[in-house]
């Protein structure tokens, strides 16, 4: 459907989801200041949507909500879903049986702009390698902006952007998905981190959910640049299915004949063709661990690609200080480093938290199941010196790794704040010169005990700063 903003004004629009982190707040904003009329319905109570519902307290919206009623949605001229609803739902079905338009914030965003995009997925690494893409931008085109699954709308700031203004977004496997197939994602470039078992309690399997993911480059024209990890056997062959021209990034030197980016010792090197000299697009880093130096490296090189000199590229990089919720540095306190992972939602980015951080370890993990193999948490299980574990199913599946390998731990913990203090009291007893760290990656998915991983991970702060207030 092609949306024009003019004929908006008195629409029925129905926001599916209003959900707390900004796509159905900024969607309905976007209409209601449009003057279409806005019906928000969301099976979550008005407690919980409370700072939404606020944020829309000057427009005259309809509220539906702890239920979804048919008619709101055969009988509106238009519906806009949140990506976490399923494609499926029948109250969508009831809408498109009656003819009703069914888009996204995401959709509705593309058919209007005109901006350069430049899109990154992947399984884990999405959001560090889009937010520090957006940085580097902001460096080199001031108007850059970043949205999308790193829950920032980009309805937001559309009528901020001037027309050649990039927008980074960050995109996940059900926005991708509810994108596909429709001839309006077709960034300038596109760029994938790292495929892993993600979300196999929404998907059939692998191939469903790396078929959704695939949308990001399907549809990318011939002069467009499509970016894919080398080191992923999953995107080998990714290059076969797209218009867009292919480079590929890597942990080790390129083949010959290979345009891309690698890591070779401290620095990170580009070249944009076989017989072009590499030159350096990154070197020192502010945020810990290989498998960032890896999301920078991507961000490096579609920076180089769109045209950013090399040396600035380095530059910028080196001053990314890295975002929430991931190895973020919380505090330090009577030696201790506090550190919030609450985005490691599966085992292979608790893997690499672990990693990445060498000095003596707590370790607090455990939450809801993804119907994922914990098997890979039991390559590290041993490296902390101390495992404390958050209730939930996921959790439970954890406790039959570390039982085979006889590998103790404390809990499950059926809240946070004992967890944390359970890890203080063990923390203390392992302080060295060097003191030591208290690592918080679930390694799981936050329903259930939590709204979703950035509640979490607020929460997470929220308690280190009361239980370490004292001197």
């Amino acid at each position: 459907m092609t949306i024009d903003t003019a004929a908006i004004a008195g629409m029925k629009v129905t926001i599916m989801g209003l959900g707390i982190n900004g796509g159905g707040l900024a969607s309905a904003l976007f209409f209601a200041r449009h003057g279409a009329r806005v019906t928000v319905t969301d099976l979550r109570s008005a407690a919980v949507l409370a700072k939404s519902v606020e944020s829309l307290h000057d427009y005259p919206v309809r509220y539906v909500l702890e239920r979804h009623d048919e008619s709101d949605f055969s009988g509106a001229d238009m519906v806009i879903k949140n990506p976490a609803v399923a494609p499926d739902s029948p109250f969508l079905q009831s809408a498109r049986i009656k003819g009703v338009p069914v888009e996204t914030d995401l959709s509705v965003f593309l058919s209007l702009a005109s901006n350069p995009i430049l899109a990154v997925t992947g399984s884990k690494g999405k959001s560090t390698t889009a937010s520090a893409l957006a940085f580097g931008m902001s460096a080199f085109r001031p108007g850059a902006r970043l949205g999308g699954n790193i829950t920032v709308s980009p309805l937001a700031f559309l009528e901020e952007l001037l027309p050649d203004d990039p927008v980074v977004l960050e995109l996940s496997s059900w926005q991708l998905g509810d994108l596909k197939g429709r001839g309006i994602l077709a960034p300038a470039i596109s760029a994938f981190t790292v495929i892993l078992p993600d979300h196999l309690d929404k998907y059939p399997g692998m191939a469903e959910y790396v078929a959704d993911k695939k949308g990001i480059f399907l549809e990318q024209r011939v002069g467009q640049r499509a970016l894919f990890n080398l080191d992923d056997p999953w995107q080998r062959d990714f290059p076969k299915e797209t218009r867009a021209t292919s480079f590929f990034y890597s942990a080790h030197p390129l083949p010959r004949g290979m345009a891309g980016a690698w890591l070779e010792g401290k620095s990170g090197m580009f070249r944009a063709a076989p017989e072009q000299p590499a030159q350096a697009i990154l070197g020192q880093a502010l945020v810990p661990g290989a498998h960032n130096r890896m999301n920078l490296l991507c961000a490096g090189l579609a920076l180089a690609l769109f045209g950013m000199e090399p040396d600035r590229i380095k530059s910028e990089l080196a001053r990314f200080p890295g975002i929430e919720h991931r190895l973020e540095v919380v505090k330090t306190w009577r030696g201790i480093s506090f550190y919030n992972d609450s985005a490691a939602t599966i085992p292979h980015a608790t893997v690499q938290a672990l990693n990445s951080l060498s000095h003596p370890l707590v370790l607090i993990t455990g939450g809801t199941d993804k119907n994922i193999d914990f098997s890979p948490l039991g390559e590290v299980a041993r490296e902390p010196q101390a495992i404390i574990l958050l209730a939930g199913s996921g959790t439970e599946k954890m406790r039959l790794v570390l039982d085979a390998q006889r590998i103790g731990y404390e809990g499950p913990f059926t809240n946070l704040r004992e967890a944390v203090a359970a890890g203080i009291v063990c923390a203390h007893g392992l302080k060295g010169d060097g003191g030591c760290a208290l690592l918080f990656s679930p390694g799981c998915t936050s329903f259930g005990m939590f709204l979703n991983e950035f509640d979490r991970g607020r929460k997470f702060k929220e308690i280190v700063a009361e239980l370490t207030s004292g001197d």
